[in-house]
């Protein structure tokens, strides 16, 4: 099921950004911290009472071309109404109402998108009187924040989640396997939906972007069901999406959330760049199984090296996505495109993989036997008992002594020994350390 999106617009320097990071809190720790993930990012997750979002912050936008702000902000406005659930609409209580906010609100009342009117700035109580000049906007009650401080979020979170849609389960059931394509545009994945398909279900042009909208394609091989979320393209109609090369993101999040199995397709013509590690990071993220695709290979001149140096380039870009298999291919020339399926079904048999707890617990005991945690000031890490949770993705949790003297460096190791055991090829692995309460 795909998280509800939140998008935050405004003109610049009102604070989106700061907004955007007490959204998400230190979620975004859980990539960041990876060497290999790029930092220039624009999507995070946030949650409130219960309730898992997907935040955009418009701010991270650029917009080519014309550099007016005008144009700027409309045009990231405009991203925001096409993808967003719930539009939070940022205004600075300091400033009041500018010519800027005044076009914004325009496009938003035309959208009938839910938004929520957020007045920055608002400091102290002092200042609470500066928000009323914002009901002329037409967006009902505005709620007056204070990025600085923290003030105000939670009221205006509380609206904000009244407006979710409800929940809404996809009917294709729990045997078949979800699979989104994603990728910058133009680097075949129409064209490789076709050929898993064996029709043309979708239109394939050598124009970047010729497919507006995410598109389910059902269908069923050697008695395993599948569904097929092609998000190709990622762009719509207008120069703001052909100029907006992040915006491929924003298109992927949807189909991301909703999959099993996640295909990073890479256009093995041009090679990796910035961008892929956008996207792969976020179906690092939400937890997702993942395959790397590098497409086109029936153009690429090749060697004797040549697969094993591109190889070599996605493990030094991906240094956090170790686990997902690289598969090179030609969707055009049909070229090893029967070995899709069966890596797509393994990966799928390992993300829902659950090992049973006793075998866990031997696995974990040897690998402490043959490498102890090292000490931390005179006191060493004890783990007492080990057990998966969850899957999709596979999720332990390790009780010990002191979760404090759980180091990275540790944690690592034993998640390569947990993989050397078990495989989990292609799915994310979660390691959760918890401290071991008296009665356990």
């Amino acid at each position: 099921m795909a998280r509800p999106i939140v998008a935050i617009v405004g003109r610049p320097n009102v604070g989106k950004s700061t907004i955007f990071n007490r959204m998400i809190g230190d979620r975004l720790a859980i990539v960041e911290d990876m060497p290999g993930v790029t930092r220039d990012r624009l999507y995070g997750i946030g949650e409130w009472l219960n309730h898992q979002f997907s935040v955009i912050d418009t701010g991270g936008i650029e917009i080519d071309g014309d550099d007016a702000i005008l144009k700027s902000v409309r045009a990231q406005a405009e991203l925001a109404i096409d993808e967003a659930d719930v539009i939070v609409f940022m205004v600075d209580g300091k400033a009041g109402v500018t010519a800027a906010d005044q076009e914004v609100a325009e496009l938003l009342f035309r959208s009938k998108k839910p938004v929520v009117l957020a007045v920055n700035k608002i400091d102290n109580i002092k200042r609470q009187d500066d928000i009323y000049e914002f009901y002329s906007l037409g967006f009902g009650t505005p709620f007056g924040i204070s990025g600085a401080h923290g003030t105000g979020l939670g009221d205006l979170l509380d609206e904000v989640v009244q407006h979710f849609p409800a929940d809404t389960e996809d009917d294709y059931g729990d045997e078949v396997i979800r699979v989104a394509l994603i990728g910058r545009p133009n680097v075949g994945k129409s064209s490789l939906v076709n050929t898993v398909l064996g029709e043309e279900r979708v239109i394939v042009s050598d124009v970047a972007g010729t497919t507006r909208d995410a598109i389910d394609s059902p269908f069923e091989r050697d008695g395993q069901p599948y569904v097929i979320i092609d998000t190709a393209g990622m762009r719509k109609r207008g120069k703001v999406y052909e100029n907006t090369e992040k915006y491929s993101v924003m298109r992927a999040m949807k189909a991301i959330e909703r999959a099993d199995v996640v295909l990073i397709v890479i256009n093995g013509e041009e090679g990796i760049i910035e961008q892929d590690k956008h996207v792969a990071g976020y179906a690092h993220e939400a937890g997702k199984a993942s395959v790397f695709v590098v497409n086109k290979w029936d153009v690429v001149e090749k060697d004797e090296k040549t697969m094993q140096n591109f190889t070599q380039k996605i493990r030094d870009h991906f240094l956090f996505m170790t686990y997902a298999p690289i598969l090179f291919l030609s969707a055009k020339t049909k070229q090893r495109v029967h070995k899709l399926l069966p890596v797509v079904n393994h990966v799928a048999e390992q993300h829902a993989m659950r090992i049973p707890t006793h075998v866990l617990n031997d696995v974990i005991s040897d690998a402490v036997a043959i490498n102890p945690p090292p000490t931390d000031k005179g006191r060493r890490l004890r783990i007492n008992y080990v057990t998966q949770v969850s899957v999709k993705p596979p999720t332990i949790v390790l009780f010990v002594n002191d979760p404090e003297l759980m180091h990275f460096s540790y944690e690592r190791y034993l998640e390569n020994k947990i993989r050397g055991a078990f495989g989990f090829e292609g799915t994310p692995l979660r390691i959760l350390t918890r401290k071991k309460s008296d009665d356990e």
